[in-house]
């Protein structure tokens, strides 16, 4: 062994460690030991910042943003609102979760399966309050194990049917992994179904203003147009949207007769619900049923917010109702609704004297936010992602989200440049807002991505890989030939959290079809373990992206993978050796 190649496994060691000890953040440690590596002289100077055009980085920001943008096109709800009440513990959710995204993930590339679901079960997560952290990490691995049942799951499959073809001369055919990928996925969803207890039960991402600031008792005042699909229907209907999170406790007709209506009263045209809940729940009801608010602006161009304020002492809203203070003329913002602490809300909206301390849910043109709060005296609570009144038809989102699925199917374009296609049509459609877009980023882990991609890259560089497959070569000669098999599979995935899963296939499938040759044993069980060992990677964030996309909303540290990762690995590696030889024959 080489002083470099030394180096290298030291360099990568200690990095765990400190990944694993959480003394500093992660995003710190990766800079520290980028720097490192190229201190050390392991990573030329010129080659530092090759992490940041990595299609890795791009793919996982770009995914981001296209979630975002599903989950702010309300048909997230239309999705959930089903089964929504049924999935109520963590153990129905990732029953439901896990097993959609293993499904589609044997169709299409898992990070795309995974990037639909993501808004889905944080949607669930905070509906029951169960956790997302408690699901996330169970369906980014549920996602790997989907990958494993056809050709065009994950890569890996692709590249060791590659090998196959230079090696016997006829690649692995599509369905020629589902024997072996359906049995562990199946045995692996049992497992994760209770295994998810294993995870640290205070784990959290990163608290939205939504979740922080949860303001239950908003009243609002919303028209229920004759376009909507909820004419005709009960009040009850329309309160299940919200599943109990918003009432109606008024109903206003005739333009002033102002009721207290039961539960089971047929709603009509142009009926005004009085509602009372907190704003995510006033956003989901506007959605579900094309509710209209009073009172929003008209004639703006641009996009408009839908932001919220508390009123000062000094702010001429005191004293001082709506219609008094002509909102919309004086100060360019549209009252959509108001909360009083211990007190409800009796009086029309636009009557409704202000008080100090009232928090205010205003809908205010993008260009003269927050310009025109400062005007009026009023402090921002904070900065949630809401969306009442003007917004995009739902089919936007969808249809880009649908167009990127096709483009993965079949192969149109890479999946780096599809993603980074999808983000930026969210954008400029008007989903979403630079702004947002910027927001939904977890730039923290695209800084450990970029820096650790060029770290992980000197195990490459340094021929450190090649020690390591000397090594398995000469230990699987005295081994009998079901352990061999098994020798590549955990070496496939103890080096698969390191390098690149295609990275890991160039290097350890020679070394399977080689071991294979020197027993006289059939090449197909050996590459089909390496394609199982590289596709199961379970044991950090940073090895596939799939498990660093559910890192920051999950609020996952380094160490809380293996937890979950090692018991779901050996369960792996033994059901998948008994499978591999059960299917592909050792003898040739």
């Amino acid at each position: 062994m080489t002083l470099q190649q030394f180096m290298s496994f030291a360099l990568v060691g200690i990095v765990v460690a400190m990944l694993v000890w959480n003394r500093w953040r992660f995003d710190v440690v990766a800079v520290l030991a980028l720097l490192a590596g190229v201190f050390l002289g392991l990573i030329p100077a010129k080659d530092a910042f090759s992490g940041f055009a990595d299609d890795i980085v791009i793919i996982i920001a770009s995914a981001l943003i296209v979630s975002a943008g599903i989950a702010r096109s309300g048909v997230i709800d239309a999705l959930v609102r089903p089964v929504a009440a049924k999935l109520s513990t963590p153990t129905r959710q990732i029953a439901f979760l896990c097993g959609s995204v293993a499904f589609i993930s044997a169709l299409m590339k898992n990070i795309g399966a995974l990037a639909i679901f993501l808004p889905i079960t944080m949607q669930l997560a905070r509906r029951h309050r169960t956790g997302a952290h408690r699901v996330l990490m169970p369906m980014a691995f549920a996602s790997l194990m989907g990958g494993l049942m056809t050709l065009v799951g994950t890569s890996p499959n692709i590249i060791v049917s590659r090998v196959r073809t230079e090696i016997v001369g006829q690649p692995f055919a599509m369905f020629d992994y589902l024997p072996v990928g359906l049995g562990i996925t199946v045995i692996g969803l049992l497992f994760l179904m209770v295994g998810w207890r294993l995870l640290p039960q205070d784990r959290s991402g990163a608290r939205s203003a939504e979740e922080t600031f949860a303001v239950e008792n908003y009243a609002s005042e919303m028209r229920l147009p004759g376009s909507s699909s909820f004419v005709g229907r009960t009040v009850r209907d329309v309160e299940a949207l919200a599943e109990g999170e918003a009432r109606v406790i008024g109903l206003i007709r005739e333009r002033f007769r102002r009721y207290v209506p039961d539960r089971h009263w047929t709603l009509i045209a142009d009926d005004v619900l009085v509602l009372e809940g907190d704003a995510p729940a006033l956003q989901r009801l506007v959605q579900g049923a094309s509710l209209e608010p009073l009172g929003i602006l008209e004639g703006v161009e641009g996009e408009l917010l839908a932001v919220e304020a508390v009123v000062t002492p000094d702010s001429p809203f005191a004293g001082n109702s709506d219609r008094q203070l002509d909102l919309r003329r004086r100060f360019g913002v549209s009252l959509l609704a108001v909360s009083r602490t211990g007190e409800r809300i009796a009086r029309r909206l636009r009557h409704v004297m202000f008080r100090e301390g009232d928090l205010l849910l205003l809908q205010v043109p993008a260009e003269r936010y927050p310009d025109a709060l400062a005007d009026a005296g009023l402090i921002p609570l904070a900065e949630r992602r809401l969306q009442i009144g003007r917004r995009r038809p739902a089919w936007v989102p969808v249809g880009i989200l649908v167009i990127t699925m096709l483009v993965l199917a079949f192969h149109l374009a890479p999946l780096a440049v599809t993603f980074l296609a999808a983000a930026a049509a969210m954008i400029v459609t008007g989903v979403l807002s630079v702004e947002d877009a910027y927001h939904a980023v977890e730039w923290p882990i695209i800084v450990l991505l970029a820096a650790l991609i060029p770290v992980s890259g000197t195990l490459e560089s340094t021929g450190a890989t090649q020690v390591i497959s000397t090594l398995l070569a000469n230990a699987a000669r005295g081994l009998p030939a079901v352990a061999c098999v098994t020798l590549i599979m955990a070496a496939a995935m103890a080096v698969t959290p390191f390098l690149n899963n295609a990275a890991t296939v160039l290097v350890m499938a020679p070394i399977g079809a080689g071991v294979a040759q020197q027993l006289g044993l059939s090449p197909d069980p050996f590459l089909m373990a390496v394609a199982v060992g590289a596709g199961s990677d379970f044991l950090t964030p940073i090895g596939h992206q799939c498990n660093t996309l559910v890192m920051g909303p999950g609020g996952y540290r380094f160490g809380d993978y293996p937890r979950l990762g090692v018991p779901l690995s050996l369960i792996i590696l033994a059901l998948g050796t008994w499978l591999i030889v059960m299917v592909w024959p050792l003898s040739g």
